[in-house]
Formats: structure tokens, sequence, C-alpha cells
């Protein structure tokens, strides 16, 4: 096998920026893009190949096609043949509402789906105005939210952090949590797209509606523990990997290159995706094949792959992330 990349799914939103084409290099007038999908086995969004001999077939038809070689041999097993990982750019110009995902037992009873742990790698910060909102601040009961959901109070009671690039969050399913205006965030997550609306600030759409609240539905969902401090904390390295987050679901870590680097995945039973939000890059893997990552790329390696090679264009910084 090769390394794939794959059509960007375009998102439009309600709260959509306009950061997201120009970083991805794209010719294109579509307005509010809110997120782009970079690699998707969501039902419905599911990503196309863009480049090589399987250029047209989908994620889907990908892993069903390659099984293992593609995903892992575990990989495979474990998720019945689904790709477990979605990955987005999200650009936010206003805030997004305030939610919560389902544990994979709460998801797999009600939705018959994965649940949804995440992280966020921040990109840029709108010149230092960007804020976003993770964990609760304070305790509270599932009475007390609910009836802070009712009078417009819920926001007192979360964390909230001014941000800048570089910062991370990891966001275990059940921690309230939105993306504020500003953010241009690399989002990392199981694959599944349930999310709960906890509240949306009592913005109306264009015909004047609110938007649906899933009050009793997030209210068994919400993780009602409460932390110090829910920012990832780790020391920025260059021209070494720096470990973010490692959990059930993914492990991530942070690259700074200024000189060339061989990747060994000789033990490692798992894709391995890149995804670039600075500088370029040439990687030449152990079977002969080579490609290109520039900023605003996502890069999928099969498990088969047994080592990389990477040669930055003077600085490159992307993340690696694995199951």
């Amino acid at each position: 096998m090769y390394p794939l990349k794959f059509r960007p799914i375009l998102k439009t939103t309600i709260w959509g920026g306009d950061k997201i084409i120009p970083f991805k290099h794209l010719d294109c007038t579509q307005q509010n893009v809110g997120e782009s999908w970079e690699i998707s086995d969501v039902a419905g969004d599911e990503s196309v190949v863009a480049n090589g001999p399987d250029a047209g077939k989908n994620l889907t038809q990908m892993v069903g096609r390659y099984k293992g070689a593609l995903v892992g041999e575990a990989n495979y097993t474990r998720f019945g043949g689904k790709f477990p990982l979605l990955i987005k750019f999200i650009d936010a110009q206003d805030d997004l509402s305030i939610q919560v995902h389902p544990d994979d037992e709460l998801a797999m009873r009600r939705h018959n789906s994965m649940g949804k742990t995440e992280m966020w790698y921040v990109i840029d910060n709108a010149g230092g105005r960007a804020h976003l909102r993770s964990g609760l601040s304070r305790s509270i009961t599932p009475e007390q939210y609910e009836q802070m959901i009712a009078d417009n109070t819920i926001c007192d009671a979360l964390a909230d952090y001014a941000v800048r690039p570089g910062d991370v969050f990891f966001l275990p399913a059940g921690r309230i949590h939105s993306i504020g205006a500003g953010c241009f965030i690399a989002e990392i997550q199981q694959t599944s797209n349930i999310t709960y609306r906890i509240y949306d600030f009592n913005r109306k759409d264009k015909n004047g509606n609110t938007r649906e609240l899933h009050t009793e539905l997030s209210k068994e969902a919400i993780d009602y523990s409460v932390q110090p401090d829910y920012r990832t904390a780790y020391t920025p390295c260059k021209d070494r990997p720096v470990e973010l987050v490692t959990c059930p679901y993914f492990t991530t870590s942070v690259y700074h290159l200024s000189q060339p680097m061989t990747m060994d995945y000789s033990e490692l039973d798992s894709f391995v995706i890149y995804i670039c939000m600075e500088g370029s890059c040439t990687i030449k893997d152990n079977e002969g094949n080579s490609i290109r990552m520039q900023a605003g790329e996502s890069v999928l390696f099969p498990a088969t792959i047994r080592n990389l090679e990477v040669t930055p264009d003077g600085e490159v910084k992307f993340l690696e992330t694995y199951v």
C-alpha cells in the first residue's frame, strides 16, 4: 500500500469563518466554512481518496478492501471494519454551542454507535482574541445543571480559557465543552457524529427559530467531576516527538522538525496519520513511495508501512496520531 490523501469535506456553519479555504490552499468561493473533515468514515460523509490507483474510492471501501493492511489487524478486529478516527480542522468565527458527547456505553445503548472522546490542538487564536470552554469550574448536581440551562446561567459553571497556538485540550466523553470565537484548531476524535447540544446562547437561525437543545439526553451523559485545570501540559521541543495525549482511542504526538528524521513504526500494528499545521516536507516510506505534505494537509499511512523518512523544507510542524 501507499500513503493516502483525501478530498476535504467542507462544512458550512452559522459560526464558521474564512481561514480554512486559504489554509488548505483551496480555490473555493464557499463562505462560512466552519469545518474541513480531513479523514472521515462517518456514514454519509465518507472521505474520498485523492491520489494513487485508489483515487475515487471512499474510506469505507478502502477499509473493506485492505482490512488490517490499512488499519492494523487488531484495529480491524476491534472496530468491526470501521475506520476508528475522524480528523478535522475547525474555524470558529463565533462561539459554538455548549456541548457534550456520550461515552461508548451510552452511545451504543442509545444510538448503536461509538462514543466521542476527542482532543484539540490550537493552531491560531485570532491575534490573541480566542477562547474556549472545557469542563466544569465548580461542582453542580444534575438538578442544578437543568435549572442553569433554564435560566441561561450554565456558562457561569464552565471553565473558560484564553488560548494561544500550541495549546492542547483532551476531552474525554462526558466533558462539557465549547470551541470559542477566534479558535482555529485541529481536532482528533472517535468516529462518531453524536453531539448533545446543551446551550446555544438563545441564537436564532435564518428562520427565526432557536436550535434544539438536548437537555435530558445530556444530563445523563455529563461527567460532573471538577478538575483544577483542563489544559494538557507539555514542553515543546524541536526535532523529537512530544507526546500530547494517550488514551484507549488514540495516541497523539506533535513534531516540530528542522532536520530530517526517520520514524520507526515496525512494532506498531496501526495506521498513522500526519496532520500538518506549519511548513512543508517530503515523506518517503520503506516501500519506495514518496509524498509531499504542507500546512493544511493530512496524510494517512497504512499499517503495512514500517518506517518513514521525513525531510522538512526548512521547518515543518505536524501532529502524529494512531490507535
